[in-house]
């Protein structure tokens, strides 16, 4: 079984079809620079030189580009942003991508697709509703190595971490931060990464602190290191950062929208809140910088359920059947 998997890098999709090359024998991940796509033709010949693959499994975005012959495609949505709610959140031109050849390359795409997956319930239903699509979306939900994020005992400090992980864009929730962080009590600060694809950094502010890009290896010590996991986000497949944390024992207050609630129970491993409600934030923040016990719960309560359902090796293990199941 060979399996070539075309990915641009910088981005959760990338980290997880990277831990299925880790983990199944003859399953080449072949990487690609995200500007390689203003230059469309060049496409198709990335990843020649590999070889012929049995399968292709990459995204659906350009799939079709990568489409060979009668090679089985498979095709994971690891997120989705064509429907109106998330256009509403992206910037002009990512509008204009979204609605024109972003649309035409997923339609075909689709058409192409031997077997469709996707990464969260939520995104599984948007691809029927929103493409009209009839055919079955198995779900296939991302995995953690708990080996690599798992909790680290620390000691308690009258300085609350409240960590940010990500890309900041506005699909993010990153220009709630400053707002947010106004209404923290005064032993509580927001550490933000820039994420890989983005250079900016956020205006200056006492409780915010840029920690720069941080290399995907080094993410479990900046987890084991924070208290929370802000996660203010308008648009999620899956939640990858939001998995990671929750395998790292923190407890996550988030947005309670698209796939977020798969993976945080309210009240449970955190707080889900509404969408762009900067006090709900600052509120919850401010209850669990009070209460070590109550992260502690929550904490414990998040890595369960990541031990339970959210597992780099559960994941491989339902890739590894489908890709049999595709070549017999």
């Amino acid at each position: 079984m060979n399996i070539f998997s075309p990915m641009a890098t910088g981005n959760g999709a990338y980290v997880v079809h990277q831990a299925l090359a880790n983990k199944i024998p003859n399953y080449h991940i072949c990487g690609y620079n995200p500007y390689w796509t203003l230059f469309l033709p060049a496409l198709p010949f990335l990843c020649r030189r590999q070889g012929i693959p049995d399968i292709i499994h990459t995204t659906p975005d350009y799939a079709a580009f990568f489409k060979r012959g009668k090679i089985p495609l498979v095709i994971t949505f690891h997120n989705f942003v064509l429907d109106k709610e998330a256009v509403a959140h992206s910037t002009l031109l990512q509008r204009i991508h979204y609605q024109t050849d972003l649309q035409f390359f997923t339609q075909k795409a689709l058409f192409a697709a031997t077997v469709v997956t996707a990464v969260s319930q939520f995104t599984a239903k948007l691809v029927k509703k929103e493409l009209g699509y009839r055919g079955n979306v198995q779900v296939i939900y991302n995995g953690v190595d708990t080996n690599t994020f798992f909790p680290k005992q620390k000691k308690e400090t009258q300085l609350i971490k409240v960590l940010f992980s990500g890309n900041l864009t506005r699909r993010k929730g990153v220009d709630l931060l400053p707002l947010i962080a106004e209404k923290f009590d005064t032993n509580i600060e927001i550490l933000y990464t820039t994420g890989l694809r983005t250079k900016k950094t956020l205006p200056a502010h006492p409780n915010l602190k840029n920690i720069g890009a941080i290399s995907y290896s080094d993410m479990p010590k900046v987890y084991q290191d924070a208290d929370i996991l802000l996660f203010p986000t308008v648009r999620e497949g899956f939640g990858l950062a939001a998995a990671e944390a929750m395998a790292c024992g923190l407890p996550v207050v988030a947005s309670n929208c698209s796939a977020i609630p798969e993976l945080i129970d309210n009240a449970k491993g955190g707080f889900l809140c509404p969408v762009g409600d900067v006090k709900a934030f600052a509120e919850q923040i401010n209850l669990l910088a009070d209460s070590p016990k109550l992260r502690h719960e929550m904490g414990e309560y998040n890595r369960s359920k990541v031990e339970k359902l959210f597992t780099v090796q559960r994941m491989v293990n339902k890739y590894r059947e489908l890709f049999e199941e595709v070549l017999s």
